[in-house]
């Protein structure tokens, strides 16, 4: 239990650079004239492919497992 304790906080540190790297990949469809008011919803909705879909993926599940650490650590 010693050992989960404090190799935890790294963890949650590679866990945080790793989610924070995959959020920032990602592209966004929305551009600066959305937040005025404009139609966007034509550029806002695009199925994803390939490594884009990848990323996404990817992104959920690092921040299922930072979440699920998170408790851990909050539960020992």
């Amino acid at each position: 239990m010693e050992f989960l304790h404090g190799i935890l906080p790294y963890i949650q540190i590679v866990l945080s650079v790793m989610l924070i790297i995959t959020v920032l990949l990602q592209q966004t469809g929305a551009s600066l004239g959305g937040a005025f008011g404009a139609d966007n919803f034509s550029s806002g909705f695009h199925t994803r492919r390939g490594l884009e879909k990848t990323l996404f993926y990817a992104t959920i599940a690092i921040g299922i497992l930072f979440a699920l650490s998170a408790l851990v650590n909050l539960i020992y």
